[in-house]
């Protein structure tokens, strides 16, 4: 049995460690009585990851920025639809993907992005030059960006945001078995593809 306060009265270690996903309940409450302290709060604690993953997403900075307000404009109006089914990070993460989605389809004008632009070979470039272009992170960022979207976003929430196959699942919308197999597929997809680029 876990017990959440020491023989004194103090909150144990283990109380201590369930403390930030409590607080962020407890900032959402404050959000839905109208608490503008209480978003700022909630705005820092999760900003930055939040826009490193549309970012992701999307591909394009500003785009991400838009949406991350979005995203908070969300949670002020609707802090007191939050049921607490999920942890607030996990339902935070899941807006931002909704959003994400959304804007993807209504983007029209495809720009070529940086990924593609970096594997059309440019004849001006000589053998070294061409060499230095194939770092491992530019070939896994290339590689990652070949995948699927279902599999890119799995493999970011799993092995980025260090989020559960439980938490992707709900991030997502679909089943942990369906999270489990995108995953085991993703990574042989992304092996096959690092080997045929070395």
């Amino acid at each position: 049995m876990l017990l959440t306060t020491t023989e004194t009265g103090c909150p144990s270690p283990a109380a201590r460690v369930a403390e930030p996903s409590s607080s962020d309940a407890a900032l959402l409450a404050r959000i839905a009585r109208g608490d503008q302290v209480a978003m700022r709060a909630l705005f820092a604690r999760h900003q930055t990851g939040i826009y490193r993953w549309l970012v992701r997403l999307v591909r394009n900075e500003a785009i991400a920025e838009d949406l991350l307000s979005d995203v908070f404009l969300d949670v002020w109006r609707a802090a007191g639809s939050f049921q607490g089914r999920s942890s607030v990070s996990t339902w935070l993460l899941a807006i931002a993907r909704h959003k994400a989605l959304s804007a993807r389809r209504r983007r029209l004008d495809d720009a070529l992005d940086d990924t593609v632009a970096a594997q059309m070979p440019d004849p001006a470039d000589d053998p070294e030059i061409a060499l230095q272009k194939k770092d491992q992170s530019e070939l896994l960022r290339a590689a990652l960006y070949q995948l699927s979207d279902e599999h890119r976003q799995v493999l970011d929430l799993v092995y980025y945001h260090g989020r559960s196959v439980k938490e992707t699942a709900e991030i997502v919308g679909v089943g942990e078995a369906t999270v489990k197999t995108r995953m085991f597929y993703a990574r042989k997809r992304l092996e096959g593809l690092l080997a045929a680029a070395a």
